[in-house]
């Protein structure tokens, strides 16, 4: 696509009319700078937001954020709201890592006086947090109790006691999405999840250690616990196998669904179905049940963090070594949802690709403390650059659904980085930075190298001038942990 063909609103936000293809049902929406745009030209994540204008039931706009890059069928940093109950659902727009998302811990010691302790820290993270491809978890669950986890997602690790009252909480949909259907879970998917509930994986996934280097929000921070100066941890990873293999049955059985329910899709990637059909059914509830598992394995996950920092730590601090809860959010899931569109209240799927749900002050859905202030973001960067936390505005749900960005956005494949990085030298080259690197594979760390990525900076600069987040802070990694 010829960035000619987009129609400029402000330096920061752009239109891609409804007359640009006559099949677009709706217009695309882009929020970025002609800088982010240009670094996104050359791939087709443009024409997927045009192609996903596509489906039926769609309100609003596409939405597409500043961190976007080419994904299956639909961009990452994409987000798409079709009416519910008669719109369709697509598996495609909601990703195959189905609720890939970050959590984000905070502590009260200060990285100053950690710092003697940061190689000891990043060796107990590699110990007590299982990475890499396939590999076994935190636990072992027998059939009968994955049944638990797909049902009841952190609630099942709160009552084996993995978890905190607090972490729920604070925990998107409070760690549970309700009307999960784990009978529409294949067999090899519930296989999958069983060898790698509470571990980490591969690829972007990761346990970083970071300090909290600038605030930007006093009150905001201090509501959720962020004292400059003082370590956090976030933890990124999704459903595992069990997630991917959900995404990949439905994308298979939706091929025949298109064409019973007479769906003409640019792409077959986008297949999907309507929502109040059998199949779309099966799908949302299969698509629950795997954000369920997702949301306890990042908190097995936090289990096994808060033991190393235990660990570490608590001979030498009295106090501040406990990591408390900031928030767990996702960036990969359909989630039904009520929004004002064209000044009437809509009941709506939302597709959020690789964007994060952002909820604005006076939310109800968010915990007390934070509806004040709205609800947090936390927005990974790249390995060894910076990330953000953020909170969702009033803009962002008038304006995107109640969404951001999610991260920094590729802007190099994972084959093209590992042809132009040597892992081994990346790895001395963050730890000459004072950054501790704990790796299971050097062609790995190497698909993440900082260059892979746009700058965070510029796109959360992004999300903030046009409103649909606000700053409240900058953290710098200090541990990094990768399969």
């Amino acid at each position: 696509m010829n960035l000619n063909h987009l129609i400029k609103i402000s330096d920061y936000e752009w239109e891609i009319p409804r007359s640009y293809r006559k099949d677009m049902r709706v217009p695309v929406r882009i929020f970025a700078s002609r800088e982010l745009l240009e670094q996104v030209s050359e791939d087709k994540s443009l024409e997927q937001a045009v192609n996903a204008t596509t489906l039926p039931g769609l309100v609003g706009y596409v939405i597409v954020m500043p961190d976007v890059h080419q994904g299956y069928g639909f961009p990452i940093g994409g987000v798409a709201a079709t009416e519910y109950p008669h719109g369709v659902v697509s598996p495609g727009a909601i990703g195959y890592d189905i609720n890939c998302g970050v959590r984000l811990l905070a502590s009260g010691i200060p990285y100053e006086a950690a710092k003697p302790k940061m190689d000891t820290l990043a060796t107990l993270l590699y110990k007590y947090c299982p990475s890499g491809v396939g590999s076994e978890g935190v636990v072992r669950v027998s059939k009968e109790e994955l049944e638990h986890v797909l049902r009841q997602g952190s609630h099942w690790a709160l009552k084996k006691g993995y978890a905190a009252a607090d972490d729920i909480r604070r925990t998107e949909e409070n760690g549970r999405l309700a009307e999960a259907a784990p009978e529409q879970v294949s067999e090899r998917a519930k296989q999958r999840g069983r060898e790698q509930i509470g571990s980490l994986g591969a690829g972007n996934h990761f346990i970083e250690v970071d300090v909290i280097e600038e605030i930007f929000d006093e009150q905001a921070a201090s509501t959720m616990g962020l004292v400059q100066g003082n370590l956090a941890v976030q933890i990124h990873c999704g459903s595992r196998g069990l997630g991917h293999q959900v995404c990949t049955d439905y994308v298979q059985s939706f091929q025949s669904a298109v064409k019973r329910y007479g769906i003409e899709l640019p792409d077959r990637e986008l297949v999907c179905a309507p929502m109040d059909s059998p199949e779309g059914q099966a799908y949302l509830g299969a698509m629950r049940a795997a954000a369920n598992f997702a949301f306890a394995n990042r908190q097995l996950l936090a289990y096994a963090a808060r033991q190393a920092f235990e660990e570490a730590f608590a001979q030498n601090f009295k106090h501040g070594w406990q990591l408390t809860q900031v928030y767990d959010i996702t960036h990969n899931m359909g989630k039904i949802e009520t929004h004002v569109i064209e000044g009437r209240s809509v009941k709506v799927c939302v597709h959020r690709k690789g964007a994060t749900r952002a909820f604005g002050p006076g939310t109800p859905e968010l915990p007390e403390e934070y509806r004040s202030i709205g609800q947090p973001v936390i927005i990974p960067g790249s390995m060894g650059t910076a990330s953000w936390v953020l909170v969702g505005t009033a803009d962002s749900m008038a304006r995107s659904f109640g969404s951001t960005c999610h991260g920094a956005g590729r802007v190099m494949s994972r084959a093209k980085a590992k042809k132009e990085v040597r892992g081994e030298l990346l790895r001395n080259e963050l730890e000459h930075r004072g950054i501790a690197v704990r790796a299971g594979s050097m062609p790995g760390l190497a698909e993440e190298a900082p260059q892979a990525y746009k700058d965070v900076d510029v796109v959360v600069e992004t999300v903030s001038a046009v409103g649909i987040a606000r700053k409240v802070a900058r953290l710098r990694p200090v541990a990094i942990i990768k399969g």
